[in-house]
């Protein structure tokens, strides 16, 4: 049967405007994380804004992502061009683990070289100011990439409340320098900051990785699919070889199904119509693929695995 109409498979309304948020929260953190830096010399500080300006590497990527999943279907990508988003959230990954690589070298070159800070108080301020400036873009790209199921935006919010987290080891270990005197806690929080980013980057990657590999719907959707199939199978039919795969913001579902032999081309084609607007009122933005086949005939168990 023919997937659900094209209109429904292009997002209504663009993504980038947060791609271009993402943008600008990253100009305006890098310049006042550098200012930071200059004021208090920390290495807490500068490995802070090195990581801003993978912020903005990664919004960029973003953006040029989010600009060709957008693009409507074509004869060279029936399918769409959302696979495109799992590549800005593979970069976006491979950026935090650069980031978190160059976080644990600087730190513990100043393990090594310990240095007086200077005038924390203003560093201090300066920096929880980009941090709250991070804080809420990542949550309000968070929440569109929920809301529009976009890996690229959950991406870019991840990155950018990673850069709030490793904002916030700065500060308290800047903050305790100050209390202390003892310089070794900055790079030690520091490095703390770098292997908490790196679990953040993993996750990423994986999602990336299944995207691209045409991973099944999570547990829970498929599960929907399954009590809607077995709905029907109360009422007297079968279905076999149901397969399923995300694409960016889009899912895909085929699945076969059976019925006596005996029903007229119209009654089966009704219930396949109405399976196939089931699952899209559970789970939208779903292309639905079913093929009907009759339950007596043994050509149609011959391919209840995945293939034929």
């Amino acid at each position: 049967m023919a997937p659900f109409p094209d209109n429904t498979l292009v997002t209504p309304y663009s993504l980038k405007p947060y791609a271009w948020l993402s943008i600008a929260a990253a100009l305006t953190t890098v310049a006042l994380k550098s200012v930071a830096w200059l004021i208090t010399g920390s290495v807490g500080l500068l490995s802070d804004a090195l990581e801003s300006l993978v912020n903005l590497a990664g919004a960029v990527m973003a953006l040029g992502m989010l600009s060709v999943a957008e693009r409507p279907a074509d004869e060279g990508h029936a399918f769409g061009h959302g696979k495109a988003e799992y590549f800005s959230s593979a970069f976006e990954g491979l950026l935090i683990v650069l980031a978190a690589a160059g976080i644990a070298v600087t730190a513990i070159e100043r393990l090594v070289h310990p240095r007086e800070l200077e005038q924390i108080g203003g560093g201090l301020l300066v920096s929880s100011l980009a941090s709250l400036i991070n804080l809420a873009v990542g949550r309000i790209l968070l929440l569109a990439g929920r809301r529009h199921r976009s890996i690229t935006l959950e991406a870019d919010a991840h990155h950018l409340l990673t850069d709030v987290w490793t904002s916030g080891g700065v500060i308290l270990g800047i903050a305790g320098v100050a209390l202390t005197g003892w310089l070794w806690l900055d790079p030690v929080l520091a490095l703390l900051v770098a292997m908490n980013i790196l679990w953040t980057a993993w996750h990423l990657l994986q999602r990336s990785a299944s995207g691209l590999m045409d991973g099944s719907l999570p547990r829970e959707q498929h599960a929907m699919l399954v009590a809607i199939l077995e709905r029907h199978r109360a009422a007297g039919i079968e279905y076999h070889a149901l397969r399923t795969r995300e694409s960016g913001a889009r899912r895909f579902v085929t699945v076969h199904v059976l019925v006596p032999g005996n029903w007229t081309i119209d009654r089966g084609h009704q219930l396949v119509e109405q399976i196939e607007r089931e699952i899209r009122e559970a789970l939208p933005r779903t292309s639905v693929f079913t093929h009907l086949e009759p339950l007596e005939d043994p050509a149609s168990l011959e391919d209840i695995g995945l293939d034929r």
